[in-house]
């Protein structure tokens, strides 16, 4: 996957990947780019080179809302070694961008700046140190404006808030079901409370980074990190001025995603610097840079009341979800959506009423990360849950069994639950789980605190809690979610081989390597290549939602069966039988044995088909009650949690962490334990250390010094136990894995903490002086 590719390409680019071993659909054989990564060899995007090529930077504002009252580039274009300065004047299409749609994010900024980090210009240099020398010499004449920073204060007063915010409110999606009102007078039990959920960031390890490069026909070739290049590429080319036909794009290396690469960061800049210039542009954001360069998950404040019988069986819900989507659209209209259909999770609730919002404001803009709004959310029904089973004397299993979702139930939106196991079921698989051992405080590092000796074990209490979560899996809403590949398959070194060609990004999830066990199970043969992802081929949509094993696992899974089609039609004919199938390079018959070889019936020459892949439709949400079947399909995953908590001083120590999860078939283990593992770390750093900290639009902690991320020392030992109850429309019956894990752990770290506690603790990360200040909740 990292071969390099000599000029007039980048030096460094990934190439066609052999995936090594025997394995196919069900078998773990190794990810073909693990090594690379291990050993530091992998070429990531910040990786690419071309002699001759320039350095782009970019000029951002310092101000999270103000007016541009002139920019004077002369200073900077006087530098010696700078070859461009380009403002929005420069841009030579659409000044504007967008997800979905919604272009109103500037390219570069056009007599206003809507959040702090906003670029202003982009400078091409022949050196970085000389592109940054000369973008401080350009003078941005700023008139300050008072920043918007507080969404519920758009949500009270929108219309005033409108042009100072950029529009208010994004998008109101209401959910009503039954009559609340009429429940609430008879409900038994009723509790209440309002929760936050801080900004977390993706915090992949790869910087933002591509190679822009002139290209014969007038256009660019693009080497870029990404998570969906088509995307990408129907926001890229208005803004060039070009056809989408010369917009030529290659998927580079790529360090991680999480949802934070499906914006924008350097492609429009490079690909400006590279035409204006002639010359290659290599952008690469430094970490600084970057917690400015990409979105992150939206904040949110939450308002939740249920009410319930006595014996715990909920009657009504009445939530209230407040989600900042900063300065511009980005998803935060989908990211609201989800919030809003999943708002009160997997459980049976007669009347509900759900208010959901997305805003504008001067803060970082928000879009997509994994969970995409239904992280949010679970950390507050989740949250009700154990508040509500605390009212009625039950435990927390109980009270979640007592009003689990089961085949046949409804989601808020009325959309039917279909396939996943009983949650019943799961919730008392996990709490069947062994509880890990007591702490041996003999060994500080088992204590929070660690070799820090904070503690010898005084005032240490240890915490169990529980989480469930239920999650999408692919595009939702009406989308028409499709994913394409092209198979060939043909006779090279006397060995039949299959190509896999699809635009889908290898972001760390181990796409490449079930593609190649797809090809290998369909085909019957062995020796699988995976071509680079590139536009060359049909769109595959993102990398996200825990849809490419689904989307374009079937995409090549329909290819690949195409070509099987044809090479069995011509098999027939060879040997004159129609029984036939192709195993292990062989044509066999059912009637007659082995026939031949693929080779044989192939010969010189090869079988090339393309497909698209689309699941089944989904409707958009009604406006008014929130009513649809919106979801392709939904994953349940449940943790249990538990932790140490040191109460004096606050600290917690995540002691082990239990899972269980419903993937519908596996794939391959090795992979998908990774990505229940990453899921629940990157619950876990929400949990209790992940957090943005905004001040007055400001980012104040824009460093892996001050942005905290869970290491392996933070990490704890994972029990799994994985369900396999196959969706009868899925290729080989497969549910999303990624993203269900993400959901879970947080509400159950935070349900143990306060176990260990008895704080609220409403709001997450949790911090120490939540832990030791009587009624501080955050």
């Amino acid at each position: 996957m990292a071969a390099p590719v000599k000029s007039p390409g980048p030096v460094k680019s990934p190439g066609h990947v052999v995936a090594p071993g025997i394995g196919g659909v069900g078998d773990s054989p190794l990810r073909p780019d693990g090594t690379l990564k291990v050993a530091g060899e992998f070429a990531y995007a910040s990786d690419l080179w071309m002699d001759g090529m320039l350095w782009g930077a970019t000029l951002r504002s310092p101000h999270p809302r103000a007016r541009i009252r002139s920019i004077d580039i002369g200073p900077a274009l006087a530098t010696p070694g700078v070859h461009a300065v380009l403002t929005h004047e420069d841009v030579p299409g659409r000044k504007v961008y967008g997800e979905d749609h919604t272009e109103d994010q500037p390219v570069l900024a056009i007599g206003e700046v809507r959040h702090q980090g906003e670029p202003v210009a982009v400078v091409a240099a022949d050196h970085p140190e000389i592109a940054r020398r000369a973008m401080e010499r350009i003078a941005v004449d700023y008139e300050v404006l008072e920043p918007i920073t507080d969404p519920r204060a758009v949500i009270a007063d929108p219309e005033r808030l409108k042009v100072q915010a950029r529009g208010g409110i994004t998008r109101h999606q209401p959910v009503r079901v039954g009559d609340v009102d009429a429940a609430r007078a008879h409900a038994e039990v009723v509790v209440s409370e309002e929760f936050s959920v801080g900004i977390q960031d993706q915090a992949f390890l790869g910087p933002e980074a591509g190679l822009a490069i002139p290209a014969e026909d007038g256009g660019v070739d693009l080497y870029v990190s990404t998570q969906w290049m088509h995307n990408d590429l129907s926001q890229i080319a208005p803004c060039l001025g070009l056809d989408e036909s010369q917009v030529h794009m290659t998927l580079a290396g790529v360090g991680g995603a999480f949802g934070g690469r499906e914006d924008l960061s350097v492609q429009i800049h490079a690909a400006m610097l590279a035409l204006h210039t002639g010359k290659p542009v290599k952008m690469s954001y430094n970490r600084y840079e970057s917690f400015f360069g990409h979105v992150h998950r939206h904040p949110a404040w939450m308002r939740y009341e249920y009410g319930a019988t006595a014996d715990g069986k909920l009657v009504y819900a009445d939530v209230e979800i407040i989600l900042d989507g900063g300065a511009y659209t980005s998803s935060t209209r989908n990211v609201t959506g989800n919030a809003a259909s999943l708002g009160v999770g997997p459980y049976e609730i007669p009347n509900i009423k759900i208010d959901a919002y997305g805003v504008y404001t001067n803060n970082p803009p928000c879009g997509a990360m994994r969970g995409f709004g239904a992280v949010q959310a679970c950390f507050a029904y989740e949250s009700m849950m154990d508040k509500l089973g605390a009212a009625c004397g039950l435990s927390p299993v109980e009270i979640r069994r007592r009003n689990a979702v089961s085949q046949g139930s409804r989601l808020a939106t009325g959309q039917v639950i279909e396939s996943p196991a009983p949650l019943a079921e799961m919730l008392a698989r996990l709490e069947a789980m062994p509880m890990p051992p007591a702490c041996d405080p003999s060994d500080i590092r088992n204590l929070p605190g660690g070799a820090s000796q904070t503690t010898h074990g005084e005032g240490v209490v240890r915490g169990v809690g529980y989480g469930v979560g239920i999650k999408n899996i692919c595009f939702s809403e009406g989308f028409d979610d499709l994913a394409t590949a092209r198979v060939r398959l043909e006779v090279i070194g006397g060995e039949p081989t299959a190509l896999v060609h699809t635009a889908a990004a290898e972001v760390g999830q181990g796409l490449v390597t079930v593609q190649a066990q797809v090809a290998r199970t369909e085909l019957g043969v062995q020796k699988v290549t995976i071509a680079p992802a590139d536009n060359r081929v049909g769109d595959a949509g993102s990398s996200s939602a825990s849809r490419q094993s689904y989307m374009s696992g079937g995409a090549v899974k329909t290819a690949c069966e195409a070509v099987r089609a044809e090479l069995l039609a011509r098999a027939a004919r060879r040997y004159g039988h129609d029984d036939l199938s192709a195993v292990g390079g062989k044509i066999v018959s059912r009637t007659a044995g082995v026939l031949g070889s693929i080779e044989d019936v192939l010969g010189d020459d090869a079988i090339e088909e393309t497909r698209e892949f689309h699941h089944r439709p989904t409707t958009g949400m009604d406006p008014v009650t929130g009513q649809g079947v919106t979801h392709t399909q939904l994953a349940l995953c449940v943790h249990r949690a538990v932790v140490d908590v040191d109460v004096d001083l606050g600290l917690v120590k995540v002691v082990e962490m239990a899972a269980v999860q419903d993937v519908g078939k596996i794939l391959n283990r090795l992979s998908l334990e990774g990505q229940i593992h990453g899921g629940s770390a990157q619950g876990l750093g929400l949990a209790v250390m992940e957090e943005i900290v905004v001040s007055g639009g400001l980012v104040r902690n824009p460093s892996f010094t001050d942005y905290l991320i869970p290491t392996i020392l933070d990490m704890p030992p994972m029990r799994l136990d994985i369900l396999e109850n196959p969706d009868p429309d899925a290729p080989y019956g497969l549910r999303g894995a990624g993203e269900p894990p993400t959901l879970s752990s947080t509400p159950a770290i935070v349900a143990a903490v306060r176990d260990a506690t008895g704080r609220a603790l409403t709001r997450v990360p949790v911090r120490p002086e939540h832990i030791i200040t009587a009624g501080v909740s955050g």
